[in-house]
């Protein structure tokens, strides 16, 4: 089962920087540092396949296997042993080194019980021969340089083995859940609090699978106990107010509705079941929990002072917003029925600050500044209800506005070239050539010689189409004029 929170949507106005930063961390320190672990585990199975460490190590591996099935009750390892047992029947020799040498468990309990496992010649090898390859290759491997081992915890590791990742589907799933959680934090909190607040869920995380894993020399890597901080801070941000969850069930899946906060004792219970039920999975699901209770706990404990949520965060329902619009709305519409001209102004340019997806606003700001062709911001207005217009694929409303600024604003504010270039694209595109040569009157007053060609080799081509030669020739003769 999966539950995600989503509730909000991404504003690509406002990108979230620290989130798109710490994805890029990752997958570079994956790709160029992490790269090398390939070479260095050939290099490691290489001398090891050399070495008689195979023959040592396979019948000490499945008597170890054994004893954690007989005196552990470890019975997910039976089908180890199995799987073990037949690569030896198959003489699979780099299956059983690779199986050996990544067992850190089994290496540590052979660094523990060595006295009693082999005669002191074969243990006086073992030493030697283990030895160097841990130290040429297994510890520069970078899950041993910076990932967190519980039994060699240093503050260091805590923040470093938050960018390891232990294979493609590893980062990709978890890079995923970084964006799709990371945008809605980093939004509500502010980037630099964003920022500490991860690396101190992944910090938390590390010390909540340390205390459950003492002593073990398995190295945690991932960014997963970091962003199950994030979950655990989104839910805490939201409370109790409802919002909106995506669920997978096997193959259904769907969205709902609850209090955030109800979610929270339901992702916790799912991994401490899985941390006693579950297995043998190579999952880190205590980390997972300490990092939804370092999430929910930081912003319980610190919402009211340094993690408190930014004001503007919490963004009204749609239906709300509507309501709101029409409100305001109608509050201008009646400042310009009373006449009060500027005072509408400043209330529509106040809508659009806040709606600026609304074209109704652009449209009554326009008809506003037409009051005063004289001033500037008619053609500023102009200019923005013509490139909207274009925009939501209304070309002839375009030029009507261009020829009403025409008759009005140009005598005052001449529009650039440019604004008279794109009526005369679309004027030719459509056969309207009275428009089209207007254009390229009032263009070629400030357009570069360069443009002014352009536009006299089209109008050319075009007359040349339907045999207008008196109007072709006219303009290959200002052609060559610009030639």
């Amino acid at each position: 089962m999966l539950i995600i929170p989503a509730e909000n949507a991404i504003d690509w106005k406002r990108p979230p920087w620290v989130t798109l930063g710490l994805i890029m961390a990752c997958l570079l320190v994956f790709l160029f540092y992490q790269g090398g672990d390939d070479r260095k585990l050939e290099g490691a199975l290489e001398q090891y396949l050399d070495s008689e460490l195979l023959a040592l190590e396979a019948p000490a591996y499945e008597d170890y296997l054994q004893r954690k099935i007989r005196f552990e009750d470890e019975q997910e390892r039976a089908l180890e042993l199995q799987e073990f047992q037949q690569l030896r029947e198959d003489n699979e020799a780099l299956w059983q080194a690779i199986t050996l040498l990544l067992d850190r468990e089994f290496y540590q309990y052979l660094q523990q019980n060595q006295g009693l496992i082999w005669a002191p010649a074969e243990r006086n090898a073992w030493q030697q021969q283990r030895a160097d390859i841990e130290a040429r290759w297994i510890s520069k491997m970078s899950a041993y340089q910076l990932g967190l081992v519980p039994a060699e915890l240093s503050l260091y590791t805590l923040i470093s083995y938050q960018f390891l990742h232990g294979g493609w589907g590893h980062i990709i799933g978890n890079l995923v859940f970084l964006f799709l959680l990371g945008f809605t934090v980093e939004k509500a909190l502010g980037p630099g609090r964003f920022l500490v607040a991860y690396l101190v869920c992944g910090a938390l995380s590390g010390l909540v699978f340390t205390a459950f894993s003492m002593g073990s020399q398995v190295p945690l890597v991932g960014a997963s106990g970091s962003i199950s901080g994030l979950m655990g801070m989104y839910v805490a941000i939201y409370g109790l107010q409802r919002i909106r969850f995506f669920f997978f069930l096997g193959v259904y899946f769907n969205y709902f509705r609850a209090p955030a906060l109800a979610v929270l004792p339901v992702w916790l219970g799912k991994e401490i079941y899985d941390y006693w039920f579950a297995g043998a999975t190579g999952i880190a699901y205590m980390a997972h929990a300490g990092g939804l209770m370092a999430g929910a706990g930081l912003v319980g404990l610190l919402g009211k002072s340094w993690l408190q949520v930014k004001q503007e965060f919490f963004e009204p329902e749609p239906e709300q917003q509507d309501e709101q619009f029409t409100r305001a709305y109608g509050q201008a519409m009646a400042s310009l029925g009373r006449m009060e001209f500027d005072h509408a102004r400043r209330q529509f340019e106040a809508l659009r600050e806040r709606y600026p997806d609304r074209p109704v606003l652009l449209e009554h700001l326009y008809q506003l500044a037409k009051l005063r062709p004289d001033l500037q911001d008619y053609r500023v207005l102009t200019e923005q209800l013509m490139a909207d217009a274009m925009a939501r694929r209304q070309p002839e409303q375009m030029v009507t506005v261009w020829q009403e600024y025409l008759a009005k604003g140009e005598p005052y504010h001449p529009l650039a070239a440019d604004t008279h270039n794109r009526v005369l694209f679309f004027s030719l595109k459509h056969h309207d050539f009275k428009v089209a040569e207007k254009a390229f009157e009032r263009m070629r007053l400030s357009a570069s010689g360069d443009q002014v060609h352009e536009a006299c080799r089209l109008l050319v081509a075009e007359f040349e189409k339907l045999q207008m030669e008196p109007k072709a020739r006219q303009y290959r003769q200002l052609l060559q004029q610009h030639g």
